[in-house]
């Protein structure tokens, strides 16, 4: 079952675009809160203040409603002007009284009676009354509290227009200080990436305290790693040693039990003392496998120490020493050398040598009885490459890159065999700057083991 990774990008971008929407809503219902409560006050100050200015224009006229009621009408003209230009949507009533008669009324369709408290359907009216008793004039002003207005859709747009165009300006700035801000994560995982299975060594320490954490989290399973691996080689290798002995001594002792046993008793332990032998040599085999093993994988050593070989002498020898195993099968073991592949390279001939004979050993191993290897140097970009071709059953494409683990086997196999052959090739191979791949033979049958080396000795 497989899962959707997500994004920790994506996760603080939408974190960022989150808390700056968030606080634009805050501000919202905080204006709305606050244009709630105080529209009333402002409207109550403006009607204070307009009633004054009316009266203060009224008294100027002496008390005279000839003069008066042009006044009053020139103060209604400028006032609907001025909230016309404004697109002021309230309605405003000023009634005018002289020695106690109604002289004025703005807008006599409305009731006498104005609700001062907010109804459904009705908005309420604040009321400022201004007196002058020396000229008996009484000025009423009522103004309708519009405090709807926020929940129309031009409202909202005016409160929220400036968050709508700040958002890209806000996240495109979060975008790039998030993407420069994980960086050094980036950094690590790249530096982790491009280390090799036995680079254990120490990631260097981080200039960030977010990051220094994690860094010594993973310096310290390294250590614990490679403090596991160095225990589990020499335990393999310490192992490797002592069985040498006891499976020499097994062997001479089996030798020499039946170098003195009568023609008799040899007759009747035949089949037993072979595959005594038999099972000793597979034992002995397997040591000295773990032991190559081990010397491959020892610590690199420079290009300097080791001798400038000629490649296609050295490929031309570890044929010849394992000639013997393909005549005891009838072989033929046929090395093609190209024109141009003669030439020296420093090798570390020990584990060059080691993988080279496991290769053409597991040739001889699983190809049939009289059957051919076909062995090929050619020259490549920067090196060599060997080819070793059999006949066998060959190595399905799904198991390829499994069989150079150590004592993996191909299922179904009638060889007899360790499963340590190829592992120990490719740590031969690498050491000599090399690379090793299994493709399909000659005519899709058995198995081609490429070598791709460059003698850089590591």
């Amino acid at each position: 079952m497989t899962f959707r990774q997500s994004s920790l990008f994506r996760r603080l971008m939408f974190s960022f675009a989150g808390v700056i929407v968030s606080v634009a809503i805050i501000g919202v219902l905080w204006m709305f809160y606050e244009a709630k409560v105080t529209q009333r006050t402002r409207t109550f100050s403006e009607n204070k203040a307009h009633t004054l200015n009316i009266l203060s224009h009224l008294v100027d006229t002496g008390a005279r409603p000839e003069r008066m009621l042009p006044a009053l009408a020139a103060i209604e003209v400028n006032r609907e002007r001025m909230f016309r230009e404004l697109d002021y949507h309230s309605r405003v009533r000023v009634r005018v009284w002289l020695d106690g008669r109604l002289l004025y009324n703005s807008m006599p369709e409305l009731p006498d009676v104005l609700p001062e408290v907010a109804a459904r359907g009705a908005y309420a009216w604040v009321r400022w009354t201004a007196h002058d008793a020396s000229n008996r004039i009484v000025v009423e002003r009522r103004h309708e509290v519009d405090d709807e207005w926020m929940l129309t859709i031009w409202g909202v747009s005016f409160l929220l227009s400036s968050t709508f165009f700040s958002l890209p300006l806000l996240l495109i700035p979060a975008w790039l200080i998030v993407g420069i801000g994980l960086r050094p994560l980036r950094s690590i995982a790249s530096s982790i990436a491009q280390r090799t299975d036995a680079d254990l060594t120490p990631l260097p320490d981080s200039k960030y305290k977010e990051l220094s954490p994690l860094v010594v989290a993973i310096n310290g399973l390294m250590h614990r790693l490679s403090q596991r691996i160095e225990h589990e080689h020499e335990f393999l290798t310490d192992a490797a040693h002592e069985l040498k002995t006891p499976l020499a001594a097994i062997q001479i002792n089996a030798h020499v039990l039946m170098s003195r046993a009568g023609a008799e008793m040899a007759e009747r332990c035949a089949e037993p003392a072979a595959g005594l032998r038999s099972g000793v040599a597979r034992a002995t085999h397997t040591v000295h496998q773990l032991l190559a093993l081990e010397r491959a994988r020892a610590e690199p050593q420079v290009a300097q120490a080791c001798p400038l070989t000629d490649v296609a002498d050295f490929v031309r020898e570890r044929v010849a020493t394992a000639a013997h195993l393909a005549v005891q099968r009838n072989i033929e073991i046929e090395f093609d050398a190209a024109p141009d592949a003669g030439g020296a390279l420093p090798l570390h001939l020990e584990s060059m040598a080691s993988a080279v004979d496991n290769l053409i050993s597991n040739a001889i191993k699983y190809s049939p009885t009289d059957g051919r290897i076909t062995v090929r140097l050619t020259r490549a970009a920067h090196g060599y490459r060997l080819a070793i071709c059999d006949g066998g059953p060959g190595i399905a494409p799904d198991l390829r890159d499994k069989v150079f683990e150590r004592f993996y086997r191909v299922p179904g196999q009638e060889q007899l065999g360790s499963g340590l052959g190829l592992a120990i090739a490719e740590r031969g191979a690498a050491r000599n700057g090399g690379t090793i791949s299994l493709e399909d033979g000659e005519h899709r049958r058995g198995v081609c083991a490429t070598i791709t080396f460059t003698g850089a000795v590591g």
